[in-house]
């Protein structure tokens, strides 16, 4: 097997440059030919980042590519991930990772027949802080972890998005859109969920499009806006999950882990970096020192200042599983018990009841230092 695995990307919207800039951090993988109904747009990609045009069925026919990164929207992402392992290739997906659990286990079973791998963002789990949050939970230091919050809370993407639609269309909403973050990260740090329960609404049936070029133009709502969730881990914790997109304004920290030594606050999982604060019993909380963690170290200069942005950390790091041969830690039974969840949480609030979790997964290996540096393509 050839050293990096070549890589193809079918959809270069808005995502696939952060793909095509971030992935050179990293080893074992190499960005060929990209991909898109829209010929232009992927013209302009391939020209933008010096790679190789090709129809879709061209990328799917090509033989340098090994793996393909399914960057569509969250409603394509089943048929093209059909598509790629029909086609006898890897594949790797934005999230959400499908829209069901059916979609996801028909790949699953699709890719088992065929011997290949299916991983699927988010990666942010990688970065150093909730990897240092991994590592406090793991040594003990928070004793067993018996309950939690998380909090996900804005005034919607029509303020800033030019064409927000598919945001409140089903297989959107905040739940599907920016639920992978938090739950994945849950799912890495607690291990995965038995049953869950919710109440959601959609307070406003019509959105006002305030960003441009769209501005005063007005949208249906015909997904849950707002969620108040309840999720019960196996291992008997219990998390509150709350995601909106009818606030204006939260003082919730994004996630708060309680254990029966003391509590950890983390930072939004939706980033690679940020401070945690931990109490040691009844102790004030105190923020912990940084971790000296690869994807912990800020490498973009944002609106918000220096940041850590480490994308595609997922999709090396199954690359270079695939030819370790040992499981990726971006995995489909991660990915889909997570789908199972989002999209339990969905039918709870249809159904007034509780659901039970119809999969489970292992808790992906933990990323340590020396692990992510493992990952990159000059140590650091």
């Amino acid at each position: 097997m050839a050293k990096k695995l070549g890589i193809g990307v079918i959809g270069c919207g808005n995502i696939s440059k952060a793909y095509f800039k971030l992935s050179p951090l990293f080893r074992g993988m190499e960005m060929r030919a990209c991909a898109d109904i829209n010929e232009e747009a992927a013209k302009a990609r391939a020209k933008e980042f010096s790679l190789r045009a090709e129809s879709v069925d061209g990328l799917l026919k090509s033989d340098d590519i090994d793996i393909v990164v399914n960057l569509t929207i969250p409603a394509a992402h089943y048929e093209v991930s059909k598509q790629v392992l029909d086609a006898g290739k890897h594949v790797y997906s934005e999230k959400p990772f499908v829209l069901s659990v059916k979609e996801g286990l028909d790949l699953k079973k699709r890719a088992e027949k065929k011997g290949l791998r299916i991983g699927s963002a988010p990666d942010t789990f990688f970065g150093g802080s909730h990897q240092l949050a991994r590592h406090m939970i793991d040594d003990g230091k928070l004793g067993k972890i018996t309950s939690g919050t998380c909090h996900v809370m804005s005034h919607g993407m029509e303020h800033w998005h030019p064409n927000p639609d598919f945001f409140f269309l089903p297989g959107g909403g905040p739940i599907l859109d920016l639920g992978p973050y938090y739950i994945t990260n849950l799912v890495q740090l607690i291990g995965p969920v038995k049953r869950v329960a919710a109440l959601t609404a959609i307070p406003a049936r019509e959105r006002t499009i305030s960003s441009k070029p769209r501005a005063g133009e007005k949208i249906p709502v015909s997904t849950p806006t707002t969620i108040h969730a309840l999720l019960e881990f196996e291992n008997g914790a219990v998390i509150t999950f709350n995601a909106s997109w009818d606030v204006w304004h939260s003082g919730h920290a994004p996630m708060e882990l309680y254990g029966e030594n003391g509590t950890l606050y983390m930072p939004d999982p939706n980033f690679f970096g940020g401070d945690l604060r931990y109490t040691k019993g009844s102790k004030p909380a105190k923020k912990l020192p940084k971790w000296d963690h690869p994807f912990q170290k800020a490498n973009e200069v944002h609106s918000q200042g220096p940041m850590a942005n480490y994308r595609t950390a997922g999709l090396a790091d199954m690359a270079i599983a695939i030819r370790e041969g040992r499981p990726h830690r971006c995995s489909l039974d991660l990915a889909l018990h997570v789908v199972d969840i989002m999209t339990g949480i969905l039918k709870s609030g249809d159904s007034g009841k509780f659901v039970d979790m119809r999969t489970t997964c292992e808790r992906p290996a933990a990323l340590g230092i020396k692990e992510a540096k493992a990952l990159l393509a000059k140590t650091k």
